[in-house]
């Protein structure tokens, strides 16, 4: 992983690389149009560059940042990936395709250093953050196994992307470029587990995506044991910083709530849920749990996401029950997890 990715680069970093090689400036243009005009993922397929240009170049950026090493699921179904990255790690990314949507569920890390009690990404630790160049690959991927490009965006898969910040950032901004992929900042989602500095931070970007917070418990006892980073972002601080977030960006925020059963699914946790959030500006996606190897506790009984809605729509809330898709290949919301390439794929993508 010597070389950087040439995906890694915006527009104007491609520029600026392109004038360091004394190259004149519309070589910048007929390079990001091969990369997300044409997706080529070999450097001889950019016919109108000269030889010699495409031999620099290939000495500079490596131009395949992931690779497919293995997919699951049927073919107009949800699908999951298992992404080959250079150093030979891996991580997962999920493809669900819903009428005209065609949504990728992009990871940001490998591993995650959250440990989230009913998450698999976060079981075998954490490894390293991926760069912007290797989020962006998925997205391509997922392009071609969609055989279009995708419509819609989220940073919900492995990892905390505002653990990652920077290079989420970037990620989104390569991807929104409009003389590239041109995914419009609305149909992308960054999702936190309420990483306070992360929400600050997107709130001063000026960047139109969505933000979702999960919050999975109405009380601090409760949300500090189902997720340890409520110890150093607790409610209270995390519910002003959403506010101030809605302030500042006149947007409304997605908070996720996982119903399990005997846990954070009883009526009076619905009447808690509703009082927490009625002076903040969002709605509210239920999900009732998906089955995580390591972790006990079971899907809510029937009738108890309608009780939510009920309840928290007499206070004014919006909510909705997001049945995730995907449980029997292990893509369901919590099931991906860090898992073994079969190889070494640091040789494969060479």
């Amino acid at each position: 992983m010597t070389k950087p990715l040439i995906h890694g680069l915006s527009r104007l970093e491609l520029d600026e690389a392109c004038k360091a090689l004394g190259l004149p400036s519309y070589r910048a243009g007929q390079i990001w149009t091969w990369l997300y005009g044409q997706r080529v993922s070999d450097w001889a397929e950019m016919k109108n560059l000269p030889a010699t240009l495409r031999e620099v170049l290939a000495c500079k950026f490596d131009i395949v940042s992931v690779l497919n090493q293995k997919l699951e699921g049927p073919p107009k179904g949800t699908r999951k990936i298992l992404v080959g990255l250079r150093d030979g790690e891996c991580v997962e990314e999920v493809l669900i395709p819903a009428g005209d949507r065609r949504t990728v569920c992009v990871s940001s890390q490998v591993g995650c250093r959250f440990a989230c009690v009913f998450c698999a990404s976060g079981k075998g630790g954490y490894v390293r953050n991926l760069d912007a160049g290797e989020m962006v690959g998925q997205v391509l991927l997922a392009w071609k196994e969609y055989g279009d490009r995708p419509s819609n965006i989220v940073f919900m898969g492995m990892g905390e992307p505002f653990d990652n910040t920077d290079a989420v950032l970037k990620a989104i901004r390569i991807l929104n470029d409009p003389d590239g992929i041109n995914i419009g900042a609305r149909h992308m989602t960054v999702s936190t587990s309420g990483v306070i500095p992360g929400i600050e931070r997107l709130a001063g970007e000026g960047i139109q995506v969505e933000l979702s917070v999960s919050l999975h418990a109405p009380d601090d006892a409760l949300r500090s044991r189902l997720m340890p980073v409520n110890r150093k972002y607790p409610l209270t601080e995390l519910l002003a910083a959403c506010r101030r977030y809605v302030a500042a960006t006149k947007r409304i925020i997605t908070f996720e709530y996982t119903l399990i059963r005997g846990v954070n699914d009883s009526r009076p946790q619905a009447l808690a849920l509703a009082k927490l959030l009625r002076p903040v500006s969002g709605r509210v996606n239920l999900i009732p749990l998906s089955p995580v190897e390591g972790f006990e506790g079971q899907a809510p009984t029937a009738g108890t996401a309608e009780m939510f809605i009920e309840v928290l729509g007499k206070t004014g809330i919006n909510a909705t029950t997001r049945l995730s898709k995907g449980t029997t290949i292990d893509a369901a919301c919590g099931q991906l997890r860090m898992r073994a390439g079969g190889g070494d794929s640091r040789k494969t993508l060479e």
